[in-house]
């Protein structure tokens, strides 16, 4: 039974009731299941598992599977289920019929378990559904029950995509085998089935690779850089950013932050992950982001040095031989080590000037005749694909890798948002494509109360692709950059829960049921204390941060989560556990901060807001003549950091618009567009703006601050009121782009209205 979408369901609930059949709407509880099932028909009753339960694997074909199963139990009951040779309570069954590869049927009724699989990864992904039916408790290792009860149902599921992958960069910040245990455990519990794992890049080369034992014994440490010191300021309010002692070591009198995994941890690992049917895809990133390498082995460059240039590091070069062969020695390692059939090559972010300048290069050029830099770039790629390919291997390239050809073999990973077109080219060409967009699918980018949703409603397939077209599209993946995740804590805050939502949007598919999902969620959170992950508590809902009061004002906050506890300080300290809870409501009546957290019962705390208060009139209104719809804006080609450099800039264009967003017709990768003129306010009163941008952005009304949003940064919505009168009241926005992102939104609230656009007839100039 495939699930309704919400608006549906209740149509269609009384004959649903009378077949036997619940919605997930309405059984959420019952089945807190995420990714929810293809199919999942509920039944009366419960199944009793104790000690007296006996296992059987008709077929001998689930061996692995068994043992997760029983590890599970043992966690539940205190000792695992013997297994029988005769039909057991519970079945593992083989069924060729079920030709899916991850598929499965479960079956649960008073009396049996019947898991049905054409594979063992189909019968293991029955089994993490029954896990996620067992109690909570189970996990972690805490008090033992005399059974475990499931409820009764049938459940008939497979993936709609076959690529649901989650990625982690070891090299700007490093994690324990012990952490990329614990992450793939995480992953086997919401089905995902691809560990991307980003081995080397220019902060760090994380793998052992014995024909060149200084890629680890140098270049796997560093002195602290600028991002950590970007952590360690970030620390004085958030333990999570402290820099793991763990990796920091004394080496010749220098502090140095780092390590690596030798070649036996990660074939460990590799077998560990297999008994999750998890597959390792390892990441040796080239020709650029080398200068963890280039350090040690300055023969991989055209001119010997090693630096960045105006945005990325100096590549190796790809006009040597020696080149060549010290990549395929470093690759046919890196396959001894992980079976996957698939290997990432990167590719991406290649700064090419020193290609532009060598002769070297432009005589292999002539002679292989290769007509520019983003042809030489691919030349490489190519030449690499055919060595995988020789070892029985599939190349993946970030999408920068088709500018200059690609062949339609190699497997391409789309994350340039600002190119919409990669995908749709790639696809056309022939390549299979993982859609890792930037937004919404950079997990390192900061979470906020829209990121759930984001990922939840993302579509996979470009909307320019036709049916046909489509099919290239396998599957997607969420990425995770370290520069700014220095501990295991944090790695765990930014990852979890959005995984949740990617996993059921690539297991499930068209199934769009949000509120269904997020009553799901809520059940996880007790499952995930179990585990220790230190996932992200939910957002306390409408906070504002710059507030505006005339006479007072009042601070009420509607709990999330019903064993929530929000606390609150007064005097610029961060809440703690300790500190004063706050109440139904607080009555503001002076200028003040307040800082606000959430706590869980076992003293998680959630995001730290803080809430300044000011006290102000109305502005007075202007009075302007001749004015006409829309705003004046001003277009500036060039890259700023902050919009107070946009004033030092000669522009390039100017227009009129009645809308705050980007302008379709605009292509520089960094920009800026001022907006100036007027907004007409209806009525007289607080207002309530939002301001989401990427990069950065500034808000002032009548020659107020409203919206602090500067700087280069990931799509961020911030906010602030104003106390304005009625009629034409001065209008300014500032907004950067520093390239990628293209997000720039406004909206409005009045009185505690709902979030709105704000209207173009407002806008004058």
């Amino acid at each position: 039974m495939m699930r309704l979408s919400y608006f549906k369901k209740f149509f269609v609930l009384a004959v649903a009731c009378v077949c036997g059949l619940q919605y997930a709407g309405a059984q959420d509880a019952r089945y807190p299941i995420i990714p929810y099932p293809t199919s999942l028909t509920s039944a009366a009753g419960s199944f009793n598992i104790s000690a007296a339960t006996r296992v059987t694997d008709i077929s001998s074909k689930f061996a692995n599977e068994v043992t997760q199963l029983n590890q599970l139990v043992k966690q539940g009951i205190g000792v695992a289920l013997k297994q029988s040779n005769k039909t057991g309570a519970i079945i593992f069954k083989y069924d060729a019929s079920v030709i899916a590869e991850e598929g499965y049927r479960l079956t649960i009724t008073p009396q049996q378990l019947t898991i049905t699989a054409g594979t063992p990864t189909g019968a293991y992904r029955a089994v993490e559904t029954i896990r996620q039916l067992l109690p909570a408790g189970i996990e972690g290792g805490g008090v033992k029950l005399k059974q475990l009860t499931l409820p009764a149902l049938t459940v008939n599921d497979q993936p709609a995509y076959a690529w649901r992958g989650m990625h982690l960069d070891v090299s700007r910040h490093f994690f324990s085998i012990s952490y990329l245990r614990k992450f793939i455990d995480i992953m086997a519990l919401y089905k995902m089935n691809k560990f991307h794992l980003h081995l080397t890049d220019d902060q760090g080369w994380r793998v052992e690779i014995k024909k060149y034992p200084k890629l680890t014994s140098e270049g796997a440490w560093r002195t602290f850089n600028n991002q950590d010191s970007a952590c360690m300021k970030k620390a004085k309010d958030n333990p999570d950013f402290i820099i793991d002692p763990k990796h920091i070591v004394k080496k010749n009198g220098k502090t140095m932050y780092g390590g690596f995994y030798t070649q036996q941890q990660l074939k460990d690992l590799v077998i560990y992950a297999a008994t999750k049917h998890i597959d390792i895809i390892p990441e040796i990133d080239m020709p650029g982001h080398m200068m963890a390498a280039i350090n040690s082995y300055p023969f991989l460059t055209c001119n010997g040095e090693n630096k960045f240039g105006e945005l990325f590091s100096k590549p190796i070069c790809p006009a040597n031989e020696s080149t060549y062969e010290f990549a395929q020695n470093v690759f046919t390692e890196i396959m001894d080590i992980f079976p996957s059939k698939y290997i990432h090559i990167g590719g991406d972010e290649v700064d090419r000037t020193d290609w532009e300048r060598s002769a070297t290069v432009k005589d292999f050029m002539k002679q292989h005749e290769i007509k520019d830099m983003a042809a030489l770039h691919s030349y490489f790629i190519n030449r690499m694909e055919k060595f995988f390919n020789a070892k029985g291997r599939k190349l993946i390239g970030w999408d920068e890798v088709i500018e200059g050809g690609i062949s339609p073999t190699a497997i391409i990973m789309y994350w340039r948002g600002w190119v919409p077109d990669a995908p749709v080219k790639a696809a056309k060409n022939g390549n299979t494509v993982i859609m890792t967009p930037g937004e919404p699918l950079y997990f390192d980018n900061l979470p906020d109360q829209y990121s759930i949703y984001k990922v939840y409603h993302f579509n996979p397939i470009p909307a320019k692709l036709n049916s046909e077209e489509a099919k290239s599209i396998i599957g997607a993946q969420a990425n995770i950059w370290s520069e700014m995740i220095p501990s295991e804590n944090r790695a765990d805050y930014m990852f979890m829960p959005r995984m949740t939502a990617l996993a059921e949007r690539l297991w499930t598919s068209n199934q769009d049921d949000y509120k269904s999902y997020l009553k799901r969620l809520i059940s996880h959170y007790k499952r995930l204390d179990n585990l220790k992950v230190h996932y992200r508590l939910p957002d306390l809902p409408n906070m504002v941060t710059e507030n505006v009061f005339i006479d007072k004002d009042t601070l009420n906050i509607k709990k999330p989560m019903a064993n929530m506890q929000i606390r609150y300080t007064t005097d610029g300290s961060l809440p703690l556990v300790t500190s004063k809870a706050l109440g139904e409501r607080l009555i503001i009546n002076s200028p003040q901060t307040i800082k606000v957290a959430a706590f869980t019962p076992i003293g998680s705390r959630g995001d730290i807001y803080t809430l300044n208060y000011k006290k102000q009139t109305y502005a007075p209104a202007e009075k302007a003549a001749n004015t006409t719809m829309g705003l004046s804006a001003t277009y500036y080609k060039a890259f700023f950091k902050q919009t107070s450099l946009i004033s030092k800039a000669i522009a390039d264009s100017t227009f009129t618009t009645n809308a705050i967003a980007v302008p379709s017709s605009v292509n520089a990768p960094s920009f800026a567009i001022t907006y100036r003129g007027y907004i007409e306010i209806p009525t007289t009163g607080v207002y309530t703006f939002y301001l989401n941008c990427d990069d950065g952005g500034i808000l002032k009304i009548a020659g107020r601050m409203v919206v602090d949003n500067d700087g280069n940064h990931s799509a961020i919505e911030k906010n602030g009121q104003v106390a304005l009168g009625k009629g034409l009241q001065p209008f300014a926005l500032d907004f950067i782009e520093g390239g990628g992102g293209f997000a720039l939104k406004l909206k409005y609230s009045f009185n505690g209205s709902a979030l709105a656009e704000v209207p173009a007839s407002w806008f004058k100039h």
